[in-house]
Order: C-alpha cells, then sequence, then structure tokens
C-alpha cells in the first residue's frame, strides 16, 4: 500500500519567552495571579534584590555562584529572562573555572535594562 503524503503549510510558532524587552509582562502577570498590586511589591523587590546581587558579585565571593543561581530564579519568576540567561552563564562559566568576567560584565547590563524597564513601570503606575 503506497503512502499518501500531502504537503502542509505551517504557521510558526510564537517564541516560548516574547522578546519585545527586557521584563516579559505578560508572564508576570500570570506569576502574580493578576494582583497588580503584587506585581509592584515582587517588581519592587527584584530593582533592590538584583542591585545588591550584581554588587556582591563583582567582589567576586566565594559564593558567587549560589548568588547567580538565586538572580537567575528571581529573574525567571519575573520574567526577566534575558537577566535569567545572563546568569545561567555566568553559573556555567564560574563552576568551569573560566574567566568570569565578560559574563559578569552580560550580567549587569541585562540587569540594568531590566530594573530600567521595571523602574518606568513603576512610575506609570
Amino acid at each position: 500500500m503506497p503512502l499518501h503524503l500531502e504537503r502542509i503549510e505551517w504557521m510558526p510558532s510564537p517564541p516560548l519567552a516574547p522578546d519585545d524587552g527586557p521584563i516579559d509582562f505578560e508572564h508576570l502577570n500570570r506569576m502574580t495571579l493578576g494582583d497588580a498590586g503584587l506585581e509592584q511589591e515582587v517588581l519592587a523587590m527584584f530593582v533592590a534584590q538584583s542591585a545588591r546581587l550584581v554588587r556582591a558579585l563583582a567582589a567576586k565571593p566565594a559564593d558567587a555562584s549560589a548568588l547567580a543561581h538565586t538572580l537567575k530564579g528571581s529573574a525567571r519568576a519575573i520574567g526577566a529572562f534575558a537577566v535569567a540567561d545572563a546568569a545561567t552563564r555566568l553559573e556555567a562559566a564560574i563552576a568551569r573555572g573560566f574567566d568570569a568576567s565578560a559574563a559578569l560584565a552580560e550580567l549587569g547590563e541585562t540587569v540594568a535594562e531590566a530594573r530600567a524597564a521595571i523602574e518606568a513601570d513603576l512610575r506609570r503606575s
């Protein structure tokens, strides 16, 4: 019995994490169950925590991998996926014993972008 193959035109799938800015506010909205007050509280906490962690990481402490891991989790929770990806690369560089200065610089840049987006959002609220 011959196989009947037919060509079907598929539409491309949307990205898993939208690339429209440093914060995926739709993801954040889902994570906070649509509670605008909770969303603002979580964003303010991330602004403070991320600044503190980047400063701590700049000192290259012995627990740098754990600090990067903490920042990665916090970033994923609020939809700051570029920050989470940069923290993942820093964590991997540290684990492999590589020079982590480029990964740390990238992390600092992505955190600054995310914090600027958050601060702009908080001002609008």
